[in-house]
């Protein structure tokens, strides 16, 4: 029941702290609401340089060579290869690895442990690539050399410790 009145609750607060305070609330939605179409406008361009570059990836084939590369040790592990190729797209885009995580749940099943794993890996992770792009660029920022380490970083720490964790919860 909280969460059903959370957001109208806090809207309303904004609302009356507005009309207390005198501010024009709807001169002042307006005008984020512009600001908020310029930002998305200055984001396109980085937004279809990565939605092109993925689509590149996908298409050349490098995607099939990686999982091919790595499945023995995967296997070796005791780590179902077909969760890899959530893993390696995870970082690049959100929508990709959605798709992947749909795909190994309709496939295996939401209780089979790919589709834990996919689960668990899908909310451990984030999408560093997605991220640094569209974002460091929208904001002019040209040297992202190290946030793009930390951020892998962060992603492999996210991977490797969701099959951890699903490996001592659910299997």
């Amino acid at each position: 029941m909280i969460s059903i009145w959370l957001i109208p609750g806090i809207i309303v607060t904004i609302l009356i702290a507005a009309t207390v305070k005198r501010v024009p609330s709807y001169e002042v939605f307006v005008e984020g609401s512009k600001e908020g179409i310029q930002i998305a406008i200055s984001l396109l361009p980085f937004l279809l340089g990565m939605m092109v570059s993925i689509a590149i990836f996908q298409a050349s084939g490098a995607m099939g060579a990686i999982l091919s590369f790595f499945q023995p040790f995967m296997t070796a592990i005791g780590v179902p290869a077909d969760i890899l190729p959530l893993a390696l797209i995870r970082p690049i885009s959100g929508t990709a690895a959605l798709s992947v995580t749909t795909e190994l749940i309709k496939t295996h099943g939401p209780d089979s442990f790919i589709g834990q794993l996919a689960s668990v890996m899908q909310g451990s992770t984030d999408t560093t690539l997605y991220i640094i792009t569209v974002y460091f660029g929208a904001v002019g920022i040209k040297r992202m050399g190290d946030a793009l380490k930390v951020g892998l970083l962060a992603d492999l720490a996210g991977i490797i410790a969701s099959v951890i964790i699903v490996i001592i919860l659910f299997h």
